[in-house]
């Protein structure tokens, strides 16, 4: 599993920002890339685009990973268009940030499906998938929230600090049917992807999505025996 040319991976949230610097880091590497997101003009404009230049290795679907028979429906629309999934790439995540005593009941309830149950799910149906070929490898992409917690961010933070914890257990489950697991918890991002790391970032001292994007290749190349299995990045010189 140390190549990425020639396998198959499944994004969630690959319309934007993160999700999207992965996808086309990974289709620029041979790899076929299935993403999802809510939108479907949003997708499909990623698609058409990805595809333009990298060809028929790009599929995508609407999909809310909120709702699990949609997530069972894109992952074997998936299957059929690549014949199974070697790197699934937990990605897609919403962030509502109010005092407890504030927060609508609905914006907890969104944060927790996305953040963690739509993790579960995609990790459900990736898993066996995963197994008949013989192995793969997880990346969820978490949070430094998911270790600080923070005055307003008691929804996003539980559903980040939940994530680790399903992170590490997941990882001691499947260790043995050679499929890996890891987490990423990036700092703060600038996600204005309109400019993509290809212009001066609105906020210079901000990660771009590429720089999350270039730990996820650089641990699908990482040696079988290895496994970094939490990945903490963050901006090197953060406003003071």
């Amino acid at each position: 599993m140390s190549s990425i040319s020639g396998k198959s991976a499944f994004v969630t949230g690959g319309t934007k920002g993160i999700g999207l610097a992965i996808a086309g880091s990974l289709a620029a590497r041979g790899a076929a890339v299935f993403l999802i997101a809510r939108n479907p003009r949003e997708v499909e404009h990623v698609v058409a685009s990805l595809r333009a230049e990298h060809g028929d290795r790009i599929a995508g679907a609407s999909c809310d990973v909120r709702d699990y028979e949609q997530v069972r429906a894109a992952m074997q629309a998936m299957e059929r268009a690549f014949g199974g999934i070697d790197f699934l790439i937990n990605n897609a995540g919403v962030g509502y940030f109010a005092n407890v005593e504030a927060m609508p009941v609905s914006d907890w309830a969104a944060t927790m499906e996305t953040n963690l149950s739509g993790v579960f799910y995609c990790c459900r149906e990736a898993i066996p998938m995963m197994k008949q070929r013989g192995g793969g490898y997880i990346i969820n992409i978490g949070s430094l929230a998911g270790k600080n917690a923070f005055a307003g961010g008691a929804a996003y933070n539980a559903s980040k600090f939940g994530l680790i914890g399903f992170s590490e257990a997941l990882m001691q489950e499947v260790r043995y049917d050679h499929i890996r697991v890891s987490y990423v918890m990036p700092g703060s991002v600038d996600t204005d992807f309109g400019h993509s790391g290809k212009q001066a970032p609105s906020k210079p001292w901000k990660l771009l999505p590429e720089d999350v994007a270039r730990v996820v290749i650089d641990l699908l190349q990482m040696d079988p025996r290895a496994l970094a299995s939490r990945v903490e990045i963050r901006p090197s010189e953060p406003r003071k």
